[in-house]
């Protein structure tokens, strides 16, 4: 089968193509045919280099988180009728390839109506987004600011808060975004690219997913309410929100970070199945902006350095 490995951290192109045998089940697990295979930004992170600290992966390794497809084996343990059942899974790694071997606790079943790029989209994006999400308690009522919010995630949070009954306020960059927010029910768009993008909401916003990082986040953190939440996911331009913790507490914001999403597997399973039934339910659908041939993973890396992606990224197979 086609796998994609990278031998050496460096840019996009130490991804290669490779041939690697099927994967065979073992006690427990299916084998599933993927049809599309998750990205993430942090991927591209790993494969430079430039986040040993966080993790231990090192090369070779075939990266990758998760994917959705179809069960085409099983292994000891396993009721034949997973066979030909279009599933979606998390793997620790692996998951940039033609096939994988995973645990059926690491499995859900992709509910009718949804596409299997649709259950691929939401495998981290989906869990993370309802984990932030729940863990802020947004109210009908309230404002909530979403920081790139026409990034995979972004985009489900603004849909989530807008179906909570919020008034939504979406920051991303540029008029194509802007749009996008407004389809996905934003009542309010700012572009964070220009100078003074919080005058108008400073000190007036409830809860605040910052999914971006550095200087916008401090932006956006100044713009939320006294007694309000702050929770910050995201670092795309390369560094987490430094929040001033004695005047957050000095102003009663209730801070959020990353380890706040550092949850166990029966938690990320729970919200896994949560995030593929809001959207079979149309309460939150991901938005997927562009796909890419699994052969051609280094552009679709590339390009989401870039900054070039609208919202999700997959690799289909």
């Amino acid at each position: 089968m086609r796998v994609i490995e990278v031998n050496e951290f460096g840019g996009p192109e130490v991804l290669e193509v490779r041939e690697a045998p099927d994967p065979v089940a073992g006690p427990g697990e299916v084998v599933i045919a993927l049809a599309a295979a998750d990205t993430m930004f942090v991927e591209t992170r790993i494969r430079a280099g430039m986040a040993r600290e966080y993790f231990d992966t090192a090369p070779p390794y075939v990266p990758g988180g998760g994917g959705a497809g179809e069960v085409v084996g099983v292994g000891p343990g396993v009721g034949s009728d997973w066979i030909g059942r279009r599933v979606v899974a998390s793997v620790a790694n692996g998951g940039y390839a033609a096939q994988v071997a995973v645990p059926l606790e690491n499995v859900r079943p992709v509910p009718d109506g949804l596409g299997l790029d649709e259950a691929a989209a939401l495998v981290h994006d989906g869990v993370t987004a309802l984990c932030v999400f729940e863990g802020t308690e947004v109210k009908a009522g309230d404002t909530v600011l979403v920081v790139g919010a026409t990034g995979g995630m972004g985009a489900l949070l603004v849909q989530l808060a807008h179906a909570r009954g919020a008034r939504v306020v979406a920051a991303a960059r540029g008029a194509q975004k802007l749009e996008l927010a407004r389809e996905l029910g934003a009542d309010f768009v700012l572009d964070y690219s220009k100078p003074g993008w919080t005058d108008e909401i400073l000190g007036k916003v409830d809860v605040v997913f910052d999914g971006v990082g550095d200087k916008i986040g401090l932006a956006a953190f100044a713009a939320t309410k006294d007694g309000g939440t702050f929770s910050a996911h995201g670092s795309t331009l390369g560094g987490f929100t430094a929040v001033d913790s004695q005047e957050a507490e000095r102003r009663g914001i209730a801070l959020r970070g990353i380890r706040d999403v550092q949850i166990g597997k029966n938690e990320r399973m729970r919200l896994l199945g949560g995030a593929l039934e809001k959207a079979a339910e149309g309460v939150m659908r991901p938005v997927i902006g562009q796909t890419f041939p699994l052969e051609r993973a280094a552009e679709a890396h590339a390009a989401i350095e870039n900054r070039t992606v609208l919202a999700k990224t997959l690799l289909l197979l």
